[in-house]
Parts: structure tokens; C-alpha cells; sequence
């Protein structure tokens, strides 16, 4: 059945799964959801352009109508439909040399992954043609989406992975199969999906089970000691298809950074050292035994994107983008969607960092804050979602931080900071404590800006 849909969307022009957005000739795959049924709107599609839909429910097939594909299960035919297309057009699950096929690197962790990807991307696209992840689309139905917009003239793909559940990576790799595999950290993140932080090592480690039973290569932050042991359970430390990347002074390291100033802006520098590794000797590795050092003078906000800068690093030695390259790349990068973005309005500087919160993503927010060198410092907190029994525990431990770090300045949103009985000024959401901003605007601060996306404090800019 699979061949046959797969010859089909040869003849289309891309998948489509909302029947709002149907460009001409698209294949549109019925998926559903808890308040929607695609099925109820195949025949829209076709009306708005597609020449094909697929559907799971036999109540909204025709009598005689060509253009319908009945299947068992809706999302899984999109996934084996990705997959299917991987493997006509991605490189053997074993190998990464570019004239072999199309090499697909997946990346996962619990923070980090969204920009790192996007680090990535940057600096791999100086030499090649990159397929990567929008936004995002990270999930069941977005990594399928993204495999599929993969066409012969893509040289690389590059595969976002977002897990808050036990096997959700599993069920990823077994989409994209990637050949390389990069984990940016491992956190105290989804413990309501997960159930324990052990439950995060195991299920982001799934990218580790899968690329050591198919031999593919492993790319690890050496700093990282969650990272260091999951590797070492899995026996893949001494594989000659795992580099490492970090900041501290490590023989296994081939790439090494290092921060070159603690300013608003992350300012490092980074050098390959000679390590031989079967993944580098297919790159870049005419140093000639010398260690040259590169400065890169970033947008991004925050000692913690290091790691991030030096994964991407890493993987445009791995592939040859000359250094140089890979540095503008870095430079020329600038945050969006309220990721570490500085913002300078009329009254005050904004560091805002909205988009996403957990325990481990927060305190290094909060580290970072501390150790920047700025007058009025000023925090506004929100609170950090899917914790399940674990958040009042979790932020406690923020308040306490907080407290320890002294600042004062600070002002909480959200129920669960208002359940630690905080000494702190805290609102029961965004929308209470707009009202006071609008009366009370702070003026000359530096203000940290942080919270899980939903509770909205990407619409306070406005008001500060």
C-alpha cells in the first residue's frame, strides 16, 4: 500500500493536512485530533485543489471516486510515508558521505534543541543545500511533514525532535532514521509526560539506541555529565563514530570553545584539535597539527548558547564548511520567536526569553542574569508548566535561587510561584499583572523575561 500512495505523491505537489491550506495538485492526509476529524473535510479538499486524500474512516468514502485512499490509520500512513521517502532519497542508515545520498542529522534535548538546529542549519548552509525544520514542527506530525518536503536537490536534512512522553523519540527516529545524532542536554522537563527525570534520560537516550544499532554517528557534549553517562551505558565512549564537543580541557575533545567575555552578547571562541575519528577523517582536518583559534561575536543573549554554538561548530567541521564560514554563520545568526532576544524600548532593557520554561532552562537564565554586568536589574518570572508532582518542589527551589542570588526586583506569574508563598510580588496570570504595568511602569531596568509560552508573558514588551 505504501509503494502505491508513495507513487501517487510522486504526482503531488507536496502533503498537506489542513484543508484551509490546500495548494494545487497536494496530497491531503486526514488527520484527527480532539476537537477535529479530517475525514469531515476530504471532499474540501479536493474542492480547494488537491488531486488526492487519504482518509481512515469508510463512512466518508465514495462510491466510485479515484481520488480517495482509504487506510487504516491516517497519522501512521503519513509517518510510513515519510519514512518510505527517506529511504529512496536519504543516504544509507549507516553512512554520512554526501555522494551516498542525502545524510539526515536528528537533534533532541531538553533545551537548546529548537536553536541549536537553527545554528545548524545556518552554518551547514554556507556549503550545502539544507532541508531543516521549520520552527518548531518537531512532533509526530511535524517530523513526518518535514521529511517529506525533502527533494532530490537537498544535500543535507536536518530533523528537529520534541518528546514529553516516553517513546516519542523512538517513534521519531523510526521516521527520519538519521545517520548522525546530537543531544543538547538532558532536564527536568514534561516530568508531568515523563514521570521521573529518569524518564527524560531514557527517552531522549532513544536517539542513542538508535544510531548505535545502526552503527551511525553520535555527536556529545563532553561537558555534560547526564550526556557523558548515557553515552558510557551504551557502550558508544569509545566508538570511533562519536566526536565531542565542549569547554573544558579534554583529550577526546575535537572541538573545544571557550568564552572570551561575560557581555550581554555571547562572545566565544572555538578551535578543532587533532583527533582522529572516523566521521572526521571525511571532513576538514588539514590543520597541519596546528590549533588555530576562531572569535565569534554573537546576537544571541547568554553563556548557556556556548554549547549550542559549539554543536553547530562541530558539525560544520564534520562536513567541511570551511572555518571562516562557519564563524559568519554564528555572527549573522539572530534569535526570534522570544527566544533570548534583547529588546531596547523607550524606558527599558528587555531580555526576553518567553517562549519556553523548565527547571533546568530557567536556572541557567537566571545564572546568566546574575553574572551580566548591568545596573536595575529587574526579573519577571512565570510560571514553569508540566511539572505534574514535581512543581511545587521545582519552584520552590527557583524562589530559593532567587533569594540567594539577592534579587530584589522581581515580580511572579502564575499559580504555582503563588503556592510557594513567596516573599516575592506574585500575579495569578499575565493579564493581572499587565494591569499594574500599565500604572506602574518600571523605568531604566534591565529585566529578565522568562516563563513557560503559556502564560503569556511575550505580550508584556509592550507595556515595558
Amino acid at each position: 500500500m505504501i509503494e502505491k500512495l508513495y507513487q501517487l505523491f510522486l504526482q503531488c505537489n507536496g502533503v498537506t493536512t489542513d484543508s484551509r491550506n490546500c495548494p494545487q495538485d497536494s496530497l491531503f492526509i486526514a488527520l484527527k485530533g480532539e476537537t477535529f476529524n479530517g475525514n469531515a473535510f476530504a471532499a474540501k479538499a479536493l474542492e480547494a485543489g488537491c488531486k488526492y486524500v487519504v482518509i481512515d474512516e469508510a463512512a466518508y468514502l465514495p462510491e466510485s471516486d479515484a481520488r480517495y485512499i482509504l487506510v487504516e490509520n491516517c497519522l501512521q500512513t503519513l509517518q510510513r510515508l515519510a519514512n518510505y521517502h527517506r529511504r529512496q532519497l536519504g543516504s544509507p542508515i549507516p553512512t554520512t558521505t554526501l555522494d551516498e545520498g542525502i545524510p539526515f542529522i536528528g537533534i533532541t534535548g531538553t533545551n537548546g534543541k529548537t536553536t541549536t538546529k537553527e545554528l545548524t542549519a545556518s552554518v551547514l548552509s554556507k556549503k550545502y543545500n539544507v532541508l531543516y525544520t521549520q520552527g518548531n514542527l518537531n512532533n509526530s506530525i511535524g517530523v513526518p511533514m518535514t521529511v517529506l518536503r525533502l527533494k532530490p536537490e537537498h544535500e543535507i536534512a536536518i530533523i528537529e525532535m520534541g518528546a514529553s512522553h516516553p517513546g516519542d523519540i523512538k517513534e521519531l527516529v523510526d521516521v527520519c532514521e538519521p545517520n548522525i545524532g546530537l543531544i543538547t542536554n538532558v532536564g527536568r522537563a514534561h516530568l508531568l509526560g515523563f514521570g521521573s527525570f529518569e524518564g527524560v534520560r531514557r527517552t531522549k537516550g532513544e536517539l542513542y539506541d538508535f544510531l548505535k544499532g545502526t552503527n551511525g554517528e553520535v555527536i556529545v557534549n563532553a561537558d555534560s555529565a547526564d550526556l557523558m553517562e548515557m553515552i558510557n551505558e551504551r557502550e558508544l565512549n569509545d566508538n570511533q563514530c562519536t566526536v565531542y564537543y565542549g569547554e573544558k580541557d579534554d583529550d577526546r575533545l575535537s572541538v573545544r570553545g571557550e568564552m572570551v567575555e561575560h557581555s550581554v552578547f555571547l562572545h566565544f571562541r572555538w578551535a578543532v584539535f587533532p583527533r582522529t575519528t572516523a566521521l572526521l577523517e571525511r571532513s576538514m582536518r588539514n590543520h597541519g597539527g596546528e590549533c588555530q583559534w576562531y572569535d565569534v561575536q554573537t546576537h544571541l543573549i547568554g553563556d548557556y548558547n556556548l554549547s549550542n554554538m559549539l554543536a553547530a561548530v562541530t558539525m560544520g567541521v564534520l562536513f567541511g564548511v570551511d572555518p571562516e564560514d562557519i564563524c559568519d554563520a554564528l555572527r549573522s545568526y539572530e534569535p526570534h520567536n522570544n527566544r533570548s532576544q534583547l529588546t531596547k524600548t523607550e524606558h527599558n532593557t528587555l531580555i526576553v526569553d518567553a517562549y519556553n520554561a523548565n527547571p533546568t532552562s530557567m536556572k541557567a537564565a537566571l545564572d546568566n542574569f546574575y553574572h551580566l554586568e548591568a545596573n536595575n536589574k529587574m526579573l519577571i518570572l512565570g510560571e514553569m508548566r508540566e511539572l505534574g508532582t514535581d512543581s511545587l518542589h521545582e519552584h520552590q527551589r527557583i524562589v530559593q535561587l532567587i533569594q540567594d542570588y539577592g534579587f530584589q526586583d522581581v515580580l511572579l506569574v502564575g499559580e504555582e510561584f503563588i503556592k510557594t508563598g513567596s516573599a516575592f510580588r506574585c500575579f495569578s496570570d499575565v493579564n493581572a499583572l499587565s494591569e499594574v504595568l500599565k500604572t506602574h511602569q518600571p523605568q531604566d531596568k534591565t529585566i529578565l523575561i522568562k516563563g513557560s509560552n503559556g502564560t503569556k508573558l511575550f505580550t508584556l514588551p509592550e507595556l515595558l
